[in-house]
C-alpha cells in the first residue's frame, strides 16, 4: 500500500475490523457511506438489499456463517468506507481501483457509477478470496456463480441495455436503476437462493426443480444465453480483465466445475423460454 493512501485505508480497515463480528454493525457501517449528501440516500436501498439478504441467510454470523461471504462483504465495506473517508476530507489517495470507483460515485452520484463501484468491489472480493471457495459446500459454490452473474447482469441493464434486453432495451434503465425496487430482484437474491445456510440437505436438482416458472424463464431465457458477452462486457466496464476468466462460452466457472455445466441449461419451460427469446431478438454485444 502506498504511503499517501495509508491514512484513509488504515482508518477504513480499523472500522471494518470493529464491525467484523457484529452483523448489525456491518449494516450501520455500510449505511454511513450513504448519509451525506442527501442525493446518496436513494442508492442505500440497493446496498442494504444485498447486505440484509446476506444477514438473513446467516452468512455474516461470526461463528456459523460463511468465511467466503464474510470476506467478500468486508472487501465491499472497506472500499466504501475508505472512499467515504477520502471524500470527507481524510488524507490519501484511493488504495485500489474499486475505491477509485467509489470516490467517483460519492462525488457525483449516478446509477451507472454506483454499479461500477459496487461491482468493482464485489469482483475484487471474488478474486481476492477464491482460496476460501473450497471451504463451502458444492451447492453453495453454485450460488456464488449465480450471485455474480446476477449483479453483472443488473449492471448491464444500465451500461449495455441492448445486450441485456435486446429489443426491450428501453426498459433497462427502469429495471436496473438501484434507486428503484426493481433492482432488488437482482441484488437481494432472495428469489433465487435458499434462505438457510449452510446448504447441507439439498441437491442442485432439488433447487433447480423448486425454481418458479417465471424465474426459470428469466434465468434460462434471458441471462444464460448472454453469459459470454456479459462477462466480457463487465471486464471492459470495470477495467478488470480477470473477470473474463471467470466463465467459459457456456457457463460461469468461478466456483462451479465446468464438467457440471448442464445446470446452466434446462429442458423445462421450453415454450416460455422460446417466447422470450423471440421477444428480445438476437443477442447483441453493443450498448
Amino acid at each position: 500500500m502506498s504511503r499517501v493512501s495509508a491514512d484513509a485505508a488504515r482508518q477504513a480497515a480499523e472500522m471494518v475490523a470493529e464491525a467484523r463480528d457484529d452483523p448489525a454493525a456491518r449494516v450501520r457501517l455500510a449505511a454511513r457511506s450513504y448519509e451525506r449528501p442527501r442525493s446518496l440516500r436513494p442508492y442505500r436501498r440497493a446496498a442494504m438489499a444485498f447486505m440484509r439478504w446476506q444477514i438473513q441467510r446467516g452468512l455474516m454470523d461470526p461463528v456459523t456463517g460463511s468465511p467466503w461471504w464474510r470476506a467478500v462483504n468486508e472487501t465491499l465495506l472497506r472500499d466504501t468506507t475508505e472512499a467515504s473517508l477520502l471524500v470527507g476530507g481524510a488524507s490519501g489517495e484511493p488504495s485500489t481501483p474499486a475505491v477509485g470507483h467509489w470516490t467517483t460515485f460519492l462525488r457525483d452520484p449516478g446509477p451507472r457509477s454506483w454499479y461500477c463501484a459496487h461491482n468493482a468491489s464485489i469482483v475484487a472480493g471474488y478474486l481476492d478470496h477464491r482460496d476460501l471457495v473450497e471451504l463451502e459446500t458444492p451447492l453453495e459454490r453454485f450460488f456464488m456463480d449465480v450471485a455474480l452473474l446476477r449483479v453483472l447482469y443488473a449492471h448491464c441493464l444500465l451500461s449495455r441495455p441492448g445486450l441485456a434486453l435486446g429489443r426491450l432495451a428501453f426498459l433497462g434503465p427502469l429495471l436496473g436503476d438501484p434507486r428503484r425496487r426493481g433492482a432488488d430482484l437482482f441484488l437481494s437474491l432472495s428469489d433465487v437462493l435458499p434462505e438457510e445456510y449452510p446448504l447441507d440437505d439439498m441437491t442442485i436438482e432439488q433447487v433447480l426443480d423448486d425454481e418458479n416458472s417465471l424465474g426459470r424463464i428469466f434465468d434460462y431465457g434471458v441471462i444464460a444465453p448472454r453469459i459470454d458477452p456479459l462477462y466480457r462486457a463487465a471486464a471492459e466496464d470495470l477495467g478488470e480483465p480477470r473477470v473474463a476468466t471467470l466463465h467459459t462460452a457456456e457457463c460461469p466457472v468461478y466456483a462451479w466445475p465446468y464438467e457440471y455445466r448442464h445446470v446452466w441449461r434446462t429442458s423445462r419451460s421450453r415454450a416460455g423460454i422460446a417466447l422470450v427469446g423471440k421477444l428480445l431478438g438476437p443477442i447483441r454485444a453493443d450498448r
